[in-house]
């Protein structure tokens, strides 16, 4: 009972002056059709906003480059450019060897890429600030890269974690701090993705709570908002790039695991 009172008390306090912020409601959950309980079947707003990505993704790279002109079209160039720009990157990180896989690499910063931007537009849910979502993204590398680690290298993908030029009596510690952190990798893969897109949506949601409350000052606030705004911009393109590069360092590590 007290606890509700105090909501109540909240509540009334928020409404009667005008300070009502709630940053983090943007990342509610909530199911597309009706009401009630969630469960692993029910299509939600993760569901659409992770389809619509699917769906920009197909009309960019497959409808926007059918033709294949000799001068491209905005569409077209701009599919060139990120498949260029990622083929350059898993080559230059993992070498000849790695551009096999270069497909599931450019579909993860694809879709990563366009989850953080398509999460910028007012109204839109974010699906990459969700933890959920980006562990899925992050074991699907961490498995893949460790299956294809003793696929390739049998037990010489353990060498991966001794470190023969250090020195003997050192090896044994460095490798429990390896095996380790190799085990770590999946937890910071996905954790650095959601909290940076997660931190920068909740202060532009702090910035806009202040706009509403302070009148004819709101002008403070909303200059901040565009600020932030256009830092969020360059963070959605950052964290694809950090979440794809660091995927071709775990990929090299599957194919070269000796030190």
């Amino acid at each position: 009972m007290l606890s509700n009172k105090r909501k109540r008390r909240v509540a009334e306090a928020e409404s009667s002056t005008g300070f009502n912020i709630h940053p983090m409601d943007q990342f509610q959950i909530k199911p597309l059709f009706g009401a009630g309980e969630i469960h692993w079947y029910t299509p939600t707003n993760v569901t659409l906003w992770m389809l619509i990505a699917v769906v920009v993704a197909t009309v960019l790279l497959v409808l926007g480059t059918r033709g294949r002109a000799v001068i491209p079209s905005r569409s077209q160039s701009i599919a060139e450019m990120m498949y260029g720009f990622v083929y350059k990157m898993v080559e230059d990180v993992t070498g000849k060897e790695g551009l096999k896989y270069f497909p599931y690499i450019f579909t993860l910063f694809i879709f990563i890429l366009l989850a953080n931007f398509l999460g910028l537009i007012p109204g839109s849910f974010t699906t990459t600030s969700h933890i959920a979502v980006t562990a899925v993204l992050a074991l699907g590398v961490f498995l893949g890269v460790t299956i294809l680690g003793f696929v390739k290298n049998g037990t010489k993908f353990l060498g991966l974690f001794w470190v023969s030029s250090a020195p003997l009596a050192l090896r044994p510690v460095l490798a429990v701090i390896e095996i380790i952190s190799y085990f770590v990798r999946p937890v910071s893969h996905s954790i650095r993705l959601a909290g940076n897109v997660m931190a920068g949506h909740a202060v532009i949601k702090v910035f806009a709570g202040f706009a509403g409350a302070l009148g004819v000052f709101s002008i403070f606030p909303i200059i901040s908002i565009t600020a932030v705004y256009g830092l969020e911009v360059l963070v959605a393109a950052i964290q694809a790039y950090v979440f794809t590069i660091l995927t071709c360092v775990y990929l090299n590590d599957a194919l070269h695991p000796s030190h």
